[in-house]
């Protein structure tokens, strides 16, 4: 069917009849009603309804649908990631056990308990070897991290500028980590320098004193 000819179908109707079928309803005989005004009132009820439907159930459908959607989309990323996880297992283990090996290493450069005398026995006899003279050797208190502590020991050394420097350098050298913080240098004139800086020696906690720390951290939280 053209255009025209629908157009021309439309002006065939008549508005003013049709606004005559509704002005005489019966709204107590509805089967006698005209085939227009009950076809609308079909329509204006199903559209209540499925509003109706929308409203009170299909919303909230379409809500957990929408969430489900959303687990199904985290889950997927989920189960992609242990995908890949377990493909690259083997590599993972080999990765573990290298760190293992790396913080054992480092584990060993930090003395016990009993060894800490020794280590601060070997950073004194380092200066005395290069003929530097120490105003003052102070050890402080002990600060206790997660599996070490701190020691720090306060020093003040009157030495040349050559040998302050290969006292450093033997510091550095120490099978031991030891660190120089802090560090001030001040002229004492005809080349000789005093040195005042905090040497910082760490060892690990045995396991009492881990032991001690855990039962600690329960007990805080």
């Amino acid at each position: 069917m053209s255009a025209a000819s629908k157009l021309q179908k439309l002006r065939g109707i008549r508005f003013d009849r049709l606004a005559q079928d509704f002005r005489q309803l019966d709204p107590n005989d509805p089967g006698m009603w005209p085939l227009a005004p009950r076809i609308v009132v079909l329509l204006a009820v199903l559209l209540v309804v499925l509003i109706a439907a929308w409203w009170f159930d299909w919303r909230d459908q379409a809500e957990a649908l929408e969430q489900k959607q959303s687990e199904e989309a985290q889950l997927k990323e989920e189960w992609r990631s242990k995908k890949s996880q377990a493909v690259n297992l083997d590599e993972y283990r080999k990765q573990l056990t290298e760190i293992d090996h790396q913080f054992g290493a480092l584990l060993k450069q930090l003395p016990n308990r009993t060894e800490m005398e020794n280590l601060l026995v070997d950073v004194n006899q380092a200066g005395l070897g290069r003929g530097l003279q120490f105003n003052l050797w102070a050890p402080g208190a002990e600060q206790i991290k997660d599996f070490y502590a701190e020691v720090p020991v306060r020093v003040n050394i009157v030495g040349r500028f050559h040998d302050l420097g290969s006292f450093v350098g033997d510091i550095a050298k120490l099978p031991r980590i030891v660190t120089l913080n802090d560090i001030k240098l001040e002229d004492k004139g005809g080349g000789v320098l005093l040195l005042d800086a905090t040497a910082v020696t760490y060892r690990y906690l045995d396991d009492e004193e881990l032991a001690k720390q855990r039962t600690q951290a329960k007990g805080g939280k």
